[in-house]
């Protein structure tokens, strides 16, 4: 049964600019999630940056109660061994998702130019 449905959509030009700003990266970003992006070459790795935030985002609609109280840092979004992007939850974050009664999380995302969309779907 579906619980929630949550979408974003980043503007990557955003991803830009904090890359340039020292540590806000650290502050929304898991470290695997950065290291993993930073092995990409640079102009797709702000794309990456750019939908991976958006799914953080499109989690928070998802659980129809937003990221209030919620370190995004907490929600990663990695790529399996296929590429399909993954979520995986800690702390509030994964209380928040279990709280809800959340078993499955399902994302998608694109990219093209100057903007990133992500779609999550939590699954009960």
């Amino acid at each position: 049964m579906i619980l929630g449905i949550g979408i974003d959509v980043v503007h990557v030009n955003r991803m830009r600019k904090w890359q340039r700003v020292e540590g806000l990266l650290q502050r929304y970003f898991h470290p695997d999630e950065l290291a993993s992006v930073r092995k990409r070459q640079e102009s797709l790795a702000v794309l990456s940056l750019a939908a991976r935030f958006a799914a953080k985002e499109a989690f928070g609609k998802a659980l129809g109660t937003g990221l209030k109280g919620l370190a995004l840092k907490e929600i990663q979004v990695e790529n399996n061994y296929n590429g399909k992007p993954d979520i995986r939850l800690f702390g509030k974050a994964r209380e928040a998702f279990e709280k809800i009664g959340g078993k499955n999380l399902l994302v998608s995302l694109t990219h093209e130019k100057d903007n990133a969309i992500a779609v999550v779907i939590i699954e009960g």
